[in-house]
């Protein structure tokens, strides 16, 4: 599936970003914007402490219909009570006065420190006129979501035997892990669904991309996912769209990865011959989220103990040593529970590169999945130590 560089947006929809105070001088505030109604599908985090602007979220997405989105950085509104979900619906009633909508088709986002209250004053004030600045790049709305992104993240794809176009709009780098990941991700079509359409193939989507996405194992209190198409392409073939939004997806998932906080490799970790899938995608998260794995891969220490106690830790599922084995980029260090008298110097060098695929075969089913991560480095830490104060 080609990936278009830059990036655009499906027939009829816009975006702006703006700065209007919750930080210094970078963007803080975008909003995406369709010109006509959507059918829209979400899907949010499952922390126990959600978000003001998840609490709404769920409420709005309810009805089936969106038509914009705005969302803001630098203070998440979360753990603010009765008043943080107050001032999340007027976030939503200022930018329904803006775009030209009803409160209950805007759906509202923030992202960054919790605990603070939203000054929700500065958006109200700075939400004015940015329906004169929507534009046609997607990267400028992506600009207005980034927190610890390093960069603004977007791609957008055709859908095979239609003229539809999707588009992907996504922040996120750290507190990321299912369910769902930590981040931001918001995915724009021109091709015409119900929303319940639109819900069946977006949770397929997530539980194989961005439920299986790992950067330090912390579930956010902010996540979102959510997909809106106004049907301006006209018809799209289910199964070929559903293709492409998987893919997309994926391609997304390992993007955020990539930008993981202080991240210098990308972590890729596929497991075959589980007894299920079930168990498949549990060791493959058990190998992605430990803490041991990651730095051997930041180290490039060929340290293959690490990927056996990583598998072994795994108590509920059905592991058979002297069936399992595992490779490294292609070498394969571990065969049948035993380690194998590899190249050292050969392995290292692999590991050095920016991408680390760690395949392991547990020989006992059918089942396999892919989680998908990155390395652990004093760079994340940094970052985390003093976020609340920085």
């Amino acid at each position: 599936m080609p990936f278009h560089t830059p990036s655009r947006f499906p027939r009829g929809f816009r975006c702006a970003s703006r700065n209007v105070g919750l930080k210094p001088t970078d963007k803080d505030l975008a909003a995406f914007v369709s010109d006509v109604d959507a059918a829209a599908a979400a899907v949010f985090t499952r922390n126990h402490f959600p978000g003001a602007p998840i609490i709404l979220g769920r409420e709005v997405v309810r009805g089936g219909v969106l038509r914009a989105i705005v969302a803001n950085s630098k203070c998440s509104n979360v753990a603010t009570g009765e008043e943080g979900v107050a001032n999340a619906r007027r976030m939503a009633i200022a930018g329904a006065e803006e775009f030209g909508t009803s409160p209950d088709r805007v759906l509202v986002s923030s992202t960054g420190v919790i605990g603070v209250p939203l000054p929700i004053e500065k958006i109200e004030q700075g939400l004015p006129g940015m329906s004169a600045e929507l534009q046609d790049d997607p990267l400028v709305g992506a600009r207005g979501i980034m927190t610890t992104d390093s960069h603004p993240k977007t791609i957008s794809c055709g859908v095979a035997g239609s003229e539809a176009t999707i588009t992907w709009v996504a922040k996120g780098a750290g507190m990321i892990e299912p369910n769902m990941a930590t981040m931001l991700v918001y995915i724009f079509t021109d091709a015409r669904f119900t929303a319940a359409e639109l819900d069946e193939m977006l949770r397929e989507a997530v539980r194989d991309s961005f439920n299986m996405l790992s950067v330090d194992t912390d579930t956010s209190t902010s996540d979102t996912c959510v997909i809106m198409a106004n049907g301006l392409a006209g018809h799209a073939p289910r199964a070929g769209f559903a293709a492409a939004l998987k893919e997309g997806c994926v391609q997304m998932a390992e993007i955020i990865a990539r930008d993981g906080e202080g991240a210098t490799r990308m972590l890729r970790v596929s497991v075959r011959g589980a007894l299920d899938e079930g168990e498949a995608r549990f060791v493959a998260k058990a190998i992605n989220n430990s803490p041991l794995i990651k730095t051997m891969v930041h180290g490039a220490d060929p340290n293959v103990g690490r990927i056996l106690m990583a598998i072994g830790k795994c108590f509920d599922c059905t592991i058979v040593p002297d069936r399992t084995d595992a490779w490294v980029n292609g070498f394969q260090v571990v065969q049948g529970g035993r380690r194998l008298a590899f190249d050292d110097a050969v392995v290292r060098q692999s590991l050095s590169s920016d991408e680390v695929h760690i395949e392991v075969a547990l020989g006992v089913g059918e089942g396999q999945a892919m989680a998908f991560g990155c390395d652990l480095t004093k760079g994340y830490i940094e970052e985390n130590a003093a976020y609340y104060s920085s």
